[in-house]
């Protein structure tokens, strides 16, 4: 394909957590389309190597790992054998997370700490460790994935709400920390026709209380992520953007 200038990522090498499904699969495409060389991680490695040979057929270098993204041994092991296989990073999408819906009141400890732990002890873990070895080196960029739930209101998934917030507060407050050599900016999703949807009756399926009354197609996402990690966009940190169909 013919790459525009203000998105052309050839020569850079993207991580993408949760890479082999959803939104995140859709955002591996694009950088690939684009010229870039992809590390897909998530927890099934036979999934990841399927993505990868999807890359891998688009004519740029890829590589599968399995980690958990919400245990920092394993957030560890990967950022390791990301460098050893390309000696360096370039951009990181913090994108694996979880949001089982379950009355706070009956939300049992082990949930609790699983949604926190993936939602935001994890990509704390790979945004401060991946993002201090860029601003040692050439710099970079990362794009976490939150929630518009961390914004509204949204009874049922209060965990995941609180665990997005401080995902928020976290894109913020490390823009400065690793300035200027690293931009940090967020993608706050809306509800989005994921594996997540396939639990929703069909009318949520087809429509949703948003502006443009419907769910996104998880390729909407793709126009954002490219934006925020694009190094055309090199006056844009800290930011936190809605990709969720409008206001309710």
């Amino acid at each position: 394909m013919n790459i525009d200038p203000l998105f052309d990522f050839t020569g850079k090498t993207v991580l993408v957590t949760g890479g082999s499904r959803g939104l995140g699969y859709q955002m591996v495409k694009a950088f690939a389309a684009r010229g870039a060389d992809i590390i897909i991680s998530s927890r099934k490695l036979e999934a990841c190597e399927a993505v990868a040979e999807d890359v891998r057929a688009m004519g740029r270098r890829a590589f599968a790992f399995s980690a958990h993204a919400g245990k920092w041994a394993e957030c560890d092991a990967l950022i390791e054998a990301a460098y050893a296989e390309f000696g360096r990073l370039d951009i990181l999408v913090n994108n694996a997370g979880m949001s089982p819906a379950c009355p706070s009141h009956e939300m049992p400890e082990s949930l609790f700490d699983s949604v926190m732990n993936l939602n935001f002890k994890g990509p704390f873990r790979l945004a401060t460790q991946i993002g201090h070895r860029m601003a040692e080196g050439d710099g970079g960029a990362i794009l976490n994935i939150s929630s518009i739930a961390s914004l509204q209101s949204m009874p049922g998934v209060v965990p995941y709400a609180g665990a997005k917030a401080a995902l928020n507060a976290m894109t913020v407050s490390l823009a400065r920390e690793y300035a200027p050599k690293v931009r940090i900016n967020t993608i706050c999703a809306g509800p989005f026709l994921t594996d997540i949807a396939e639990a929703w009756d069909e009318e949520r399926r087809e429509t949703q209380p948003v502006a443009l009354g419907r769910p996104g197609r998880p390729e909407e996402i793709v126009t954002a992520a490219l934006m925020l990690t694009s190094p055309a966009s090199s006056y844009t940190t800290g930011a936190l953007i809605s990709v969720d169909g409008g206001p309710r």
